[in-house]
Order: structure tokens, then C-alpha cells, then sequence
């Protein structure tokens, strides 16, 4: 496990709990961001920062504590997520998460449903989207309502926006984009020695000073040891499923390859003893199979 070394590294890791509440919990570095992965809603110009713990209608509903809650200027609402490991049910948990602010926008009384947009955005160090060949270069991936027959758009007040960085693999050399440039930083920040030059504007200039180590206190910088061994704990965990998944699938390939031989070899008329040699199989679990697929 890749230990933290406060001497050596520079700058937090942003895919931290810390690392993240430290970049995004900064006004002008969110309003940069979401200006750079929402695009058919409008400037950002303001945000406001809400309560991140959201009840249902009622105390004894299930509560949500969101990473980052807040509303802008038009009254819009972002749900900012950065999730570490893939979770079985995870798009049933953003779509419960995103639901909240929805149900909250009903006021007392006669109400006529105009709803404000609801954006769930999750910043995701895990692939979630993997069912084509397309989805390997798909880097972001924008979720909407829309109608099945015609495919379009039912209602753009709720809308979920998906970054998968495992799948971006740029170098500083080949950053071409505003985009680029932050899912870079959120990758790399904590192996850099010094903001690139090819980054070096005020927005990123404000959060390479913000991200330095040597300017937390005592206290945060405790809080910033302890995100990191939990960070570590999970990739170490997602690791170790992830090894005892493909042993497991290659165990299972072997033993798939043993039993085809052994039809085969069966269907052929080759004596029992011969397969055993060949597959490892007892005698009597090869005769078990010769009676099944009689």
C-alpha cells in the first residue's frame, strides 16, 4: 500500500475526503468546474453552499450527506459526489440523492410543479459505464430523461453528469482543453512538484496555493492523515476483490477447459482412464458425467 510522505508530496490529493472538501469547498474552483462539465445550462456565475445532510419530507425518512450541496443564481441545484469504489447499487443511489432536492422544492399550499434543475454530478475513480466498445474513450457521460420511441428529451430538470477518470489517460503534453486541465489536477495533483505551465491560470494558480501541504494547520493536517489511510484502505480493498475475482474467473476458465476435454473425449470413445490422465478428473466423476449426458 503507497504510504503517505508528507516530505515528499506537495500538494493533497483531491480524491481524498479532505483533498476534496478542500478544492470544492472553494467558491470560485467549483464555479469553474461545473462551468467546464455543464454545458447546455448556462453560465454559472454564483453558488451558494448548502446543509450537505438532506432529510426526506420528514425526520423519520432516510437521511442523505452529500460531499457538496449547493444552488446558484438561478436557483438550480448541484450535487457534487466523488465516490472511490463501485457500489452495487450505485445508480439507484443517485437517483434517490438527486430525488431530495426535487421533493424539497414543493412548498405549502397550491403549487403549480415548475420545478428548478436538479444536476447530480459524480466524480467517480472506478468505471461505471462498460457495456460497448464506445464506453472505453468515454470519459463523461451525461444521463437525461428522454421519451423511448423518439429519443428526445422528456424534461431537462433532472439531469446526471458521470466522470469515469480510469478511462482519462492524458498526459500534460496532450491536454487540449479547459476539461483536460481539471480532470488532469484531480489525477495527478499529488504527485506534481509545481503547477505546469501549460495550467498556469489565476483559477488553477488559486488551487495549486490552496493545495499546498506545508499550509495546514495541526489540526487539518491530522484530518488529512487520516483521509489518506482511509483512501488507501479502499483502494487496497478494491484491489484485493479485484485479484480474488480474476483468480477466481481463470480457476473457473481451467476447469471449464477440463470439462469440455472430457466431453469430447467421451463422445469420441476414449477410454476412462486415458481422460483421467489427461483432466486430473477421478474416474468416477467422469462415469458421473458419462450418465448425464446420456
Amino acid at each position: 500500500m503507497e504510504k503517505f510522505n508528507e516530505r515528499e508530496e506537495k500538494y493533497l490529493n483531491p480524491l481524498t475526503d479532505f483533498g476534496f472538501h478542500k478544492v470544492f469547498g472553494t467558491k470560485d474552483l467549483l464555479i469553474d468546474f461545473l462551468n467546464q462539465i455543464i454545458k447546455n445550462g448556462g453560465l454559472i456565475t454564483d453558488i451558494q453552499y448548502l446543509p450537505s445532510e438532506q432529510w426526506g419530507n420528514v425526520k423519520s425518512e432516510r437521511k442523505a450527506i452529500f460531499d457538496i450541496f449547493c444552488t446558484n443564481e438561478n436557483g438550480e441545484y448541484f450535487i457534487v459526489e466523488m465516490q472511490k469504489e463501485k457500489q452495487p447499487f450505485f445508480r439507484d443511489r443517485s437517483l434517490y440523492y438527486a430525488s431530495l432536492p426535487i421533493q424539497k422544492q414543493a412548498p405549502r399550499g397550491i403549487w403549480d410543479f415548475r420545478l428548478k434543475a436538479v444536476y447530480m454530478v459524480g466524480i467517480l475513480d472506478f468505471v461505471l459505464f462498460d457495456e460497448s466498445e464506445e464506453d472505453k474513450e468515454q470519459v463523461i457521460e451525461c444521463v437525461q430523461l428522454v421519451r423511448e420511441r423518439t429519443k428526445t428529451l422528456y424534461s431537462d430538470r433532472l439531469r446526471f453528469v458521470f466522470i469515469e477518470l480510469p478511462k482519462f489517460k492524458k498526459t500534460e503534453e496532450e491536454l487540449e482543453t479547459r476539461f483536460d486541465r481539471w480532470l488532469f489536477i484531480l489525477k495527478n495533483l499529488y504527485k506534481l512538484k509545481e503547477c505546469p505551465v501549460s495550467i498556469r491560470d489565476d483559477i488553477f494558480k488559486e488551487l495549486f496555493q490552496l493545495a499546498e501541504i506545508k499550509q495546514l494547520t495541526k489540526k487539518d493536517m491530522r484530518a488529512y492523515k487520516k483521509s489518506i489511510t482511509d483512501y488507501h484502505e479502499v483502494r487496497s480493498a478494491i484491489d484485493c476483490a479485484r485479484e480474488e475475482s480474476f483468480e477466481k474467473g481463470r480457476v473457473e476458465g481451467i476447469e471449464k477447459g477440463k470439462i469440455d476435454v472430457i466431453q469430447k473425449s467421451l463422445q469420441m470413445n476414449i477410454p476412462i482412464e486415458v481422460i483421467v490422465g489427461l483432466t486430473g478428473y477421478s474416474k468416477e466423476q467422469i462415469m458421473e458425467m458419462k450418465i448425464k449426458n446420456r
